[in-house]
């Protein structure tokens, strides 16, 4: 970069492990091919190449492909025959793709200012079922049976049945971890035959009859699938 010709005292590599040189100042200490200015390009300019205009866009790194070209294959004596007899070394490549990565990226594209907004097909439960007042058997004997139910017909479900938390700390833990479904049962609702059902990103909540809540986060599911 064009800064070399204007800076001065540069810290340099040596060439050896764990070595720098201090005090180096171009031209007297190193010569260099190009002196051009680089800058980090930015939307709307024109590429040098084909001279379009630059569009910028975001992406995330979840995996890698690398050519590693005849490298280890010289070194390993991997060769094959062409068409003619002729020996040649294979060309080697490989690749790579972060699993750790993809939930990271899925979450960095998927959250609110609440927490996170799982897309169904990754979510790690399907549903998140909140008991209130379970210490009590009113909730707890059908929050346990709705619970059994669910994961018969294959729902996958994490039960929040603290008894030490309150409601507000639950929803809001919900709304953090971010499954696709909140189901509450609590004896208000259990009064009226209910349970209350609730969408990650639906902004109000519903209700459902007991004996429908296995089909209603089906339909659910399925429709954000």
């Amino acid at each position: 970069d064009v800064s070399i010709t204007n800076g001065s005292n540069f810290v340099v590599g040596a060439n050896k492990p764990d070595t720098h040189f201090t005090g180096a100042n171009y031209p007297r200490d190193f010569q260099v091919d190009i002196v051009t200015d680089i800058a980090m390009a930015q939307q709307g300019q024109l590429c040098p190449r084909c001279g379009h205009m630059l569009d910028s866009t975001k992406g995330i790194e979840v995996g890698h492909i690398f050519k590693l070209g005849t490298f280890f294959s010289e070194a390993l004596g991997a060769d094959f025959l062409d068409s003619e007899g002729q020996q040649h070394p294979i060309i080697m490549g490989c690749y790579g793709i972060g699993v750790g990565r993809l939930l990271a990226a899925a979450v960095e594209q998927n959250n609110d200012d609440n927490g996170i907004v799982f897309p169904t097909p990754i979510a790690p439960y399907q549903a998140h079922l909140v008991g209130l007042n379970v210490s009590t058997q009113e909730v707890a004997e059908p929050a346990e049976k709705l619970y059994k139910e669910l994961g018969d017909a294959g729902i996958e479900v994490l039960y929040d049945d603290r008894e030490d938390a309150a409601a507000g700390v639950k929803f809001n833990d919900a709304d953090l971890i971010g499954l696709p479904v909140r189901l509450v049962v609590s004896p208000r609702n259990l009064k009226a035959g209910v349970v209350e059902i609730k969408g990650r990103t639906d902004s109000e909540a519903g209700s459902v009859p007991l004996d429908e809540v296995v089909e209603a986060v089906r339909g659910r599911l399925a429709a954000t699938e």
